[in-house]
């Protein structure tokens, strides 16, 4: 939409950022349904203590869905930002800020109230267990590619700046 080679790459950045991300939650929540039978947000008070790895990497992945370092995708927003600010378009930079604090509105509440709640009913979590080893292999390679994507997002960014001429 911005139409400039910073938000051409901050856009293309953004999808290869998001995908790990998303599919990293997806993966979790995928995993909440199968290990624990658990679907809503209220349900999840302690379960990390029952699945530490899966709670982990959804704080991970939403974590990279906020933009905050040292996850990529923060390269992604800086890059739309900086898309936005070529353009003379500061309300989009307000907008990408805005869309960051909803995502923590939204996401972060579960792993805080896997890790730092108590269960509603004491015991009642008996029998909770991570899910089976082929999901945490996947969920845990996605969530290490939020973190990767970080420390070395050249290969997305070099090709995207060849696209653009940059």
């Amino acid at each position: 939409m911005l139409a400039n080679a910073w938000g051409v790459v901050g856009g293309g950045m953004h999808i290869a950022m998001h995908a790990f991300g998303k599919i990293t939650l997806f993966f979790c929540a995928g995993a909440y349904v199968v290990a624990a039978h658990k679907t809503e947000v209220s349900q999840m008070r302690g379960i990390g203590h029952a699945m530490p790895v899966t709670t982990f990497a959804f704080l991970i992945g939403s974590l990279s869905i906020i933009g905050l370092p040292p996850f990529g995708g923060l390269w992604s927003k800086w890059y739309l930002a900086l898309g936005a600010l070529e353009a003379d378009k500061v309300a989009l930079v307000g907008v990408l800020m805005v869309s960051s604090l909803l995502n923590v509105a939204y996401l972060l509440p579960i792993p805080l109230r896997g890790f730092f709640g108590k269960p509603d009913n004491p015991g009642g979590g008996e029998g909770i267990k991570e899910a089976p080893l082929p999901c945490l292999i996947a969920i845990s390679i996605s969530a290490l590619g939020c973190l990767v994507l970080f420390f070395y997002p050249d290969p997305v960014f070099n090709l995207l700046r060849q696209i653009v001429g940059r």
